[in-house]
């Protein structure tokens, strides 16, 4: 651990911190319909689409409405990303000439990229054309990211409004969320990253000789597009096999570290569109605040865990930390960095092998994803994830003071604890169900690269991360079979509805409710002690969530030697 190592960390903090406000009040315009500086070439734009689309601007909906939408316009998105997929060999801008993609990766791949998840079982050069990565996967990307930040706001109106019945208009909020805040903001990210020396052209790959005389390709291709909305909005999908450990895809230190302050810029944003609607930005300041004492524990820990290294290697005096499957060009202080933020927030992108890190720093990654990456988390899924352990801590301090719990105006009651909870308790069930199951069945345990614990962790993080919707791996995994593409898939979809739908009655039942004063028994919520609350509400049920699933461990057991039966048996 260097002082040059803890600048790095601060003046990203420090440059997070400061976008918070700004970067929070022009989404409030956004998304309240009011007037921005990109109004007068953009409003133009927004009409039309609207017209072509038959949506009415005015009419809102309610949560139900506003939630089939949503689910209906990922099934178009499913259905669209997967015919490409299909049909890729005979579709144009190919010039590798990439085959089509089988089908078991092709639903994998289409229910990744819908969730915001982005687990590739794939290596992008070597599997797909430049046409699926564009009009496929880079315009998923889009699309999932603004569902996430849309799904939030419509939660964050259900704590702002009073009385009503609606909560917006899906079709309204989607489209302004792509317009005006993705969009405008991956045209400047892009130029950026091609003037640091990523590729963005149509051409063919490029055809090298080496120094040695040996005969090399060189995979080119729209990179630079993808990567920008990869990070901002938190999808992690990368362009090449190597992801931001790649040359081309994180090209120098500068690119690296832009990368990182895009992947938290909205999501930290959000806390303060949160306080903003609510009419008290403290509000918004406080729930950062939680998210900022549990990033910076992580990132202590898994740095200080990287900088210390093996004690193995330290006794053979090879000293210098642990640099095992990292960029030497990042070092351990970037490598350590990028990891927390990448599982902090929910987004798949990794500049350095977590396989390779050591059992301490691998472990607070996989810990990060296990407490449902609230940790700023996925643009709108860490809002919305937060504010449900928001709702379970409020309920916890009325229990204390024998008070209905409130927060910002609203009484929480039985029903809002429930659906919270019912959110939370899944995301374990998921997880660990399907790593009971997999570690019983022999296709799914030769699929590890290694054997014993190392290889158990890597299954269970290949499910905590697409149950999470997180989609980095810790790559010793060969997840590319039958198995692991059908039950991932399910894993990821599990993982990201079953938190949106209850998610959304909660912000139907919100906004259904009259708003109330504060008393003197209102318990505080923009101060030390409910961040500390909230703190020790979200580890202790991030430790607790274990135990639901552990009482069936019977019961999944049977599940898994009946599963491990049929599966052999059709092999």
């Amino acid at each position: 651990m260097t002082v040059i190592g803890w600048i790095q960390i601060i003046l990203y903090c420090a440059i997070v911190v400061a976008l918070v406000k700004p970067l929070g009040a022009y989404m409030t315009h956004v998304f309240n319909g009011e007037r921005t500086f990109l109004s007068p070439v953009l409003r133009p734009v927004e009409v039309v689409l609207y017209k072509i689309g038959g949506v009415q601007e005015t009419r809102e909906q309610h949560w139900l409405s506003y939630t089939v939408a949503m689910l209906l316009f990922h099934v178009g998105g499913f259905l669209i990303l997967y015919a490409l997929l299909r049909l890729q060999a005979f579709l144009p801008f190919n010039p590798a000439e990439q085959s089509a993609v089988a089908e078991d990766l092709s639903f994998n791949t289409s229910v990744s990229f819908l969730t915001n998840t982005n687990w590739q079982n794939y290596g992008g050069e070597s599997t797909l054309s430049y046409l699926v990565q564009m009009l496929g996967l880079t315009h998923q990307n889009f699309l999932s990211a603004a569902t996430g930040i849309v799904l939030a706001v419509a939660l964050i109106r259900g704590f702002a409004r009073h009385s009503v019945q609606t909560v917006g208009n899906f079709w309204v909020d989607i489209t302004r969320c792509t317009l005006y805040i993705l969009l405008p903001i991956c045209v400047v990210l892009a130029l950026f990253y091609v003037w640091q020396g990523m590729p963005q052209t149509l051409g063919p790959y490029v055809d090298a000789t080496t120094l040695e005389g040996a005969k090399q390709t060189i995979a080119v291709g729209p990179v630079a597009s993808q990567i920008a909305i990869k990070m901002l909005g938190t999808n992690g999908g990368g362009f090449f096999n190597a992801n931001a450990a790649h040359p081309f895809e994180n090209p120098t230190a500068l690119a690296n570290f832009v990368q990182m302050v895009t992947i938290f810029a909205i999501g930290a944003a959000l806390t303060n569109v949160f306080g903003r609607m609510v009419g008290n930005q403290r509000q918004g300041w406080a729930i950062l605040g939680v998210m900022g004492v549990l990033f910076i524990a992580g990132v202590v820990v898994c740095y200080w865990a990287e900088a210390h290294g093996n004690d193995a290697f330290t006794a053979l005096g090879l000293t210098g930390g642990n640099m095992e499957g990292k960029e030497v060009r990042f070092g351990i202080v970037a490598s350590s960095l990028f990891a927390v933020i990448t599982t902090a927030a929910s987004c798949g992108a990794v500049n350095a092998m977590h396989d390779s890190f050591t059992a301490l720093g691998g472990m607070i990654p996989l810990i990060n994803i296990q407490l449902g990456e609230i940790i700023v988390g996925g643009v709108g899924a860490g809002m919305y994830g937060m504010l449900l352990f928001v709702i379970i801590s409020i309920f916890v301090a009325g229990l204390m003071v024998g008070r209905t719990p409130e927060y910002v105006g609203k009484k929480i009651e039985a029903k809002e604890v429930k659906m919270a909870m019912l959110a939370i308790l899944i995301l374990p069930l998921m997880y660990l169900g399907w790593t009971a199951v997999a570690v019983v069945i022999p296709v799914a345990v030769a699929a590890t690269n290694n054997p014993g614990p190392h290889g158990f962790s890597e299954i269970l993080y290949a499910y905590t991360s697409q149950t999470g919707n997180n989609g980095s791996a810790f790559a010793g995994l060969s997840g590319n079979i039958l198995f692991y593409n059908l039950t991932g898939a399910v894993a990821m979809l599990v993982g990201r509805f079953w938190m949106i739908i209850p998610a959304m009655a909660i912000a139907g039942s919100l906004a259904a409710k009259k708003s109330i004063p504060p008393s003197m028994g209102t318990f505080p919520t923009t101060g030390g002690l409910f961040i500390g609350l909230v703190v020790g509400v979200i580890v202790i049920i991030g430790g607790l969530t274990f135990f639901p699933a552990l009482a069936l461990g019977p019961i999944v057991e049977h599940l898994a030697m009946i599963a491990g039966t049929l599966f052999s048996a059709s092999n």
